[in-house]
């Protein structure tokens, strides 16, 4: 399927991307049919569910929760394990030259580093290291998403061995993410993506009398979580030279372009999918050109930035 929006194409680490809109890590299911067809429906980038050295579960259900203004999930990072995930990686790459994040978890770096030999075997275009959990510590009980120097150790480590460009995923519920960010790009990361979810938050059913959620607490994502993103990429964007994947309450065209002027290269489009199903893509990639009908720009590059901060 050929697509002419060339007014609204991105570069991206060396790629020339048709749109700026990614899917996100964990959105959709994990087989070369469903990357095409989120592709098909508008999908610009597509990124594969984190990757475990080993297939993992997750958390038994209800693992999703919505409320007004957003959802909360506690997956648990469920996925078939990175060789049956590069297979199909693998598979979908074979027909389709459209270009794929790898995304990868582990906890320690020996793990991060095993999965890297197995992403620079395969078909997939960049990798993504997951450095967002907030349940691993390093020895001195600082959670790894809170952790500056675990970050660019496992960063540096990566970017030794990888053969794709490297985009380190970070999470906000941590103080001082902008030093984070620096840390990571002085580590090698190629870009960043910003934001992961916040909380975690929890829900209760006051007529079962008991969490809403099986695992009482879950990740908090969807358009209440947008004035958090935003803030988190301007920042950063104001401090690094690397390109950012803004994601987080993205729910149309208006807040597609409010993360482009916060200094995003490519836009992350997650929970919308659950509200809006797989054409939000579609939707979000006409309002975008028909924004820049109205103001008269050329191409999506037109878009003014807001002015970094000193």
């Amino acid at each position: 399927m050929k697509k002419n929006k060339s007014r609204i194409s991105v570069e991206f680490l060396g790629r020339i991307v048709e749109n700026p809109l990614v899917l996100p890590a964990g959105i959709m299911g994990m087989t070369w049919s469903g990357m095409k067809f989120t592709w098909e429906n508008g999908c610009g980038i597509i990124t594969s569910k984190s990757l475990t050295l080993e297939p993992r579960k997750g958390h038994p259900g209800p693992v999703i929760a919505e409320f007004e203004g957003g959802m909360l999930n506690c997956m648990g990072l469920c996925n078939p394990g990175i060789d049956n995930g590069l297979a199909e990686v693998n598979d979908f790459k074979d027909k389709y030259d459209v270009p794929v994040i790898v995304s990868v978890f582990a906890t320690t770096i020996d793990d991060f580093l095993a999965l890297t030999q197995k992403v620079n075997e395969s078909k997939g275009d960049f990798i993504e290291l997951n450095l967002s959990c907030p349940n691993v510590a390093d020895e001195f009980g600082i959670p790894l998403a809170a952790s500056k120097v675990q970050v660019s150790k496992i960063v540096k480590a990566v970017k030794k061995i990888s053969k794709k460009p490297v985009i380190a995923k970070l999470s906000p519920n941590v103080i001082g993410l902008t030093d984070i960010c620096l840390a990571a790009e002085a580590a090698g990361a190629d870009a960043l993506c910003l934001i992961n979810t916040l909380g975690p938050g929890m829900l209760i059913d006051i007529d079962m009398k008991r969490s809403v959620l099986s695992n009482r607490t879950g990740g908090l994502s969807g358009p209440c979580v947008k004035p958090v993103a935003l803030r988190a990429v301007y920042e950063a964007y104001s401090q690094v030279k690397i390109p950012i994947i803004g994601t987080g309450g993205v729910s149309n065209g208006s807040d597609a372009i409010e993360m482009l002027m916060a200094g995003a290269t490519l836009i992350g489009v997650g929970s919308a999918v659950y509200e809006g199903g797989i054409g939000i893509f579609d939707q979000i990639n006409k309002e975008i050109l028909a924004y820049l009908d109205k103001y008269n720009y050329k191409t999506i590059g037109d878009i003014p930035r807001l002015e970094k901060l000193k």
